[in-house]
């Protein structure tokens, strides 16, 4: 990979515990700081589940990529809110099924963007992987840019994986949901997850997170989240704890994590 842009490098802030960095250290990464480490340790102090749950959304990431891509013919992807690379990335596991499918990451993390160059190296000769920096508090830059690479005549996943919690309004959230599923077209699929407050060991562990000096996490209840769903149809088995959806073991439990994939009529 070439060397990270030295304005980008600028911006990571190595003191400053960081949420890509935090959940990148919870699931085993080594793109961290000692500051995230600190805060990751907090936090799983008073909520061990944490590391679960980070190893877990990879779980249903691979997972409902894959129900994507193989059952519901999905061969494009608008990954909001990426994160840093790990193991079974989007495009991966859709491309792994069908080469030739499209994938758009998006987010505005320094990190994240520093190692773009690596994750867009890995996509096969027959589909296309791209990056956009962006927030997505401006689902319609994201849109504008996704465009360029994504036909929006043509069913496309869109998909938040665990970040919401960051934007504290859920009138905003639900806006955000909304104004990028009401651009794509019948046939198109939503795929959701966020941390849900139904523990108290959970909620613990988001307070702990904010004293930390962490960007603070806003647990939700999984009804809240369900709102995010409103005029879609979800697939089976619903809305429900992320190891729990079409679980690949039988032995599966739940935790303090909730997602779904619906589809837009």
């Amino acid at each position: 990979m070439a060397g990270p842009d030295p304005e980008l490098a600028a911006k990571l802030q190595p003191d400053v515990p960081h949420a890509a960095r935090i959940w990148n250290y919870w699931m085993g990464g080594k793109d961290n700081f000692q500051s995230d480490r600190a805060a990751g340790d907090a936090v799983a102090e008073v909520y061990p589940e944490i590391v679960l749950m980070a190893q877990q959304s990879r779980v249903f990431l691979v997972r409902a990529v894959r129900y994507l891509a193989a059952e519901a013919g999905i061969r494009q992807f608008l990954d909001i809110g990426t994160g840093l690379p790990s193991m079974q990335n989007t495009h991966a596991v859709a491309q792994g099924i069908a080469p030739d499918s499209r994938i758009v990451y998006v987010d505005n993390d320094p990190m994240v963007l520093v190692h773009a160059r690596a994750l867009l190296a890995s996509t096969t000769s027959e589909g296309v992987t791209t990056y956009v920096p962006a927030d997505y508090h401006d689902p319609e830059k994201i849109l504008a840019e996704a465009a360029q690479t994504l036909d929006f005549s043509q069913p496309i996943a869109v998909m938040y994986m665990g970040v919401m919690g960051y934007e504290p309004d859920l009138d905003v959230v639900r806006s955000i949901v909304g104004r990028t599923m009401d651009a794509a077209p019948s046939g198109s699929h939503l795929v959701l997850w966020d941390g849900t407050n139904t523990s108290p060991a959970v909620v613990s562990g988001a307070e702990r997170l904010a004293q930390s000096g962490g960007v603070p996490y806003i647990l939700r209840s999984p009804e809240d989240l369900a709102s995010c769903f409103d005029g879609l149809v979800m697939v089976e088995p619903g809305l429900v704890p992320i190891p729990l959806w079409r679980p690949d073991e039988a032995d599966a439990v739940g935790i303090d994590a909730y997602g779904a994939v619906a589809r837009k009529p």
